[in-house]
């Protein structure tokens, strides 16, 4: 078992330093070696474990030798990695899969190791800005926040949901808006209370905003942080409802867990590993959600009411056949800035949504 400070400071041994100098990499048995690289550890309940799971299924595919490494920075400690996997491991794919590794880190490897790809997830890869062998995949999740919200609308006697985010990027904010708008599908005066932690991993502050948003009247409380381990412990713990995020946290909170938006990556890293089995060409950019398989959603809990299932599966139907609209008009945001106006419509597979900067009303919160 290789330990981090060997993968790590593998470039900075005389062997590596040879390699390198030799311009080589070591020669490759049949099949395809492909490196995973986590932020945090792989059993997080949440991001990284999600990651990990479709690693997971890699591994069982004959052909293909899986390397993995967790807790590694956003650092220059990444590129670190990615260099080991390369050189020591042979890997000629690599899914460094947190999204602060995109820019500098992958974008300075790239052009070094123009033989192998570089496959991250939610990277703002551009045509004619990026490297070719650079790729950008990610899944529509806001849909699965969206149904989140419907089921939390349905179970909420308060009529006060809470949001535990991390940054106010767009990505988040499209998960905080799909929440409240799902909700709000079934009770147009239900509000949202967010509070952002500033961190993707804080346990204290994600303790401290769940704990909040239960003293505030919120009874369903969901989140976008790496590891929803704590927010779902406490909330739960308060006596409110749960949503889950990532992955699937029903394990934390049995009685209380509602449902949960879940990345499938298992479905893409197994038809990107099968492509490069076969040396077919994988897109640079890949999108996808619940009717691909990208995303998926997680049973619905013993608490979840006859009339919550029934619309749940109804809403969940119409977003897979396509189409689906979460942002519609007539709609402002929560500075009473018209977002759409009467007749518009914006799908989460609008390009223009990954700019998304505002809150819609009904949140509670700033996005600064």
């Amino acid at each position: 078992m290789r330990t981090n400070l060997t993968r790590r400071g593998f470039l900075g041994t005389a062997a590596s330093a040879a390699a390198l100098a030799a311009g080589g990499r070591p020669a490759l048995a049949a099949g395809v070696t492909i490196g995973f690289i986590y932020v945090g550890p792989r059993d997080d309940f949440g991001y990284n474990q999600a990651h990990a799971e479709g690693a997971a299924a890699v591994k069982a595919m004959d052909g293909v030798t899986v390397v993995e490494e967790e807790n590694v920075a956003e650092t220059v400690d990444v590129q670190k990695s990615m260099e080991s996997m390369i050189s020591f491991d042979g890997a000629s794919m690599i899914f460094p899969t947190s999204f602060g590794y995109f820019d500098p880190h992958i974008l300075t490897l790239a052009p070094k190791y123009p033989d192998v790809r570089f496959q991250h997830a939610g990277g703002m890869w551009r045509e004619d800005v990026h490297p070719a062998n650079v790729g950008s995949y990610f899944g529509y999740i806001g849909m699965g926040q969206y149904l989140n919200g419907v089921v939390a609308g349905h179970m909420s006697k308060t009529k006060k949901l809470g949001f535990v985010a991390a940054k106010p990027i767009p990505q988040v904010l499209m998960n905080v808006n799909s929440f409240l708008l799902g909700a709000r599908s079934v009770d147009p005066s239900i509000t949202l209370q967010v509070i952002f932690t500033g961190e993707w991993s804080m346990a204290v502050k994600e303790a401290e905003a769940a704990n909040a948003l239960v003293d505030q009247g919120a009874d369903v409380i969901t989140c976008h942080v790496d590891g929803p381990k704590v927010v779902i412990q406490t909330a739960a713990g308060r006596g409110a409802y749960v949503c889950g995020y990532h992955a699937d946290q029903s394990a934390l909170a049995p009685d209380l867990y509602l449902t949960g938006a879940e990345w499938n990556w298992a479905e893409v890293y197994t038809s990107m590993a099968a492509a490069a089995l076969k040396g077919e060409h994988i897109p640079n950019f890949v999108r996808g959600g619940l009717a691909q398989n990208f995303v998926k959603m997680s049973a619905l809990g013993v608490a979840v009411s006859e009339p919550a299932r029934a619309n749940f599966a109804a809403v969940k139907a119409e977003i897979e056949k396509g189409g689906f609209a979460a942002i519609r008009g007539p709609l402002k945001d929560n500075k009473g800035n018209v977002i759409a106006a009467e007749g518009q419509s914006f799908e989460e597979t609008d390009v223009a949504l990954e700019s998304m900067d505002y809150l819609v009303e009904g949140v509670i919160g700033a996005t600064s």
